[in-house]
């Protein structure tokens, strides 16, 4: 047999092959494409829900600023003021690990005359906690305590739910069942029908509401108390929902 032969039939064997293999990489390529999800066939729709719930718990945020001569003299003086401060929150019940420094600093304070050379005034010292509450009926008893043990400065009530598990489940469950009715919606009409869910994506969050305008007052037609309420949270779950459709 002659080279030219034997080239020949090989090429023809190649070419044989080939055309062999193609069927079945056509038949695959149909295969994928069938199943893959068309742009044409989906539908996103996003939906959210709200929840409300009394707040049982407030955090505190106050302490003693303490002005001076001295650096020692401030931060004597201010030692002394939140000592008391401390005594008036374990005296409500707030165990220690409650209670927390959030902030502590010791500042010059200075003039400034007319000459534009500054003079050193004095020191102020500051020193903040702020303190979880759990019993709402205590929050404006336990200012007032320690607005009477030396307390002078108040940075706010914050409130919050302990344990917002169940309610942020409970905004899940209705931001999505939203999210399914509509897409049923959207389907009927459009003479589609919800073949499956394609993708889940979700966000959260609270509302703490209006923040309480806090006033202490020495003395009040309620006996000196300072009233704080806590008024209603909002919790609400965000989900984005992809749908396949079918026909």
């Amino acid at each position: 047999m002659t080279n030219t032969l034997k080239s020949t039939l090989m090429g023809a064997a190649c070419l044989g092959m080939f055309c062999a293999a193609i069927p079945a990489q056509a038949q695959e390529m149909s295969h994928m494409n069938h199943n893959s999800i068309q742009p044409e066939t989906t539908l996103s729709i996003s939906a959210d829900a709200e929840v409300n719930a009394v707040p049982d718990m407030a955090t505190i945020s106050g302490g003693v600023i303490s002005e001076a001569p001295t650096a020692e003299e401030a931060l004597r003086q201010n030692s002394k003021d939140m000592e008391g401060v401390y005594n008036a929150l374990k005296e409500a019940g707030i165990p220690e690990k409650d209670i927390q420094t959030s902030n502590f600093s010791l500042q010059p304070r200075y003039d400034y005359p007319e000459d534009g050379q500054r003079v050193l005034r004095g020191y102020t010292a500051t020193n903040q906690v702020t303190a979880k509450i759990t019993d709402m009926d205590n929050v404006g008893t336990v200012i007032d305590a320690m607005v009477s043990q030396g307390g002078n400065s108040f940075n706010g009530v914050n409130f919050s739910v302990e344990d917002p598990s169940d309610l942020l489940d409970e905004a899940r469950r209705m931001a999505m069942k939203k999210a399914m009715e509509r897409a049923e919606l959207y389907a009927e009409v459009s003479g589609y029908s919800v073949a499956r869910i394609v993708t889940i994506n979700e966000s959260t969050s609270y509302n703490p509401g209006p923040q309480p305008m806090m006033m202490v007052r020495a003395e009040s037609d309620q006996g000196g108390r300072s009233k704080v309420s806590g008024g209603e949270l909002t919790f609400t779950a965000n989900v984005n929902v992809l749908f396949e459709l079918e026909k």
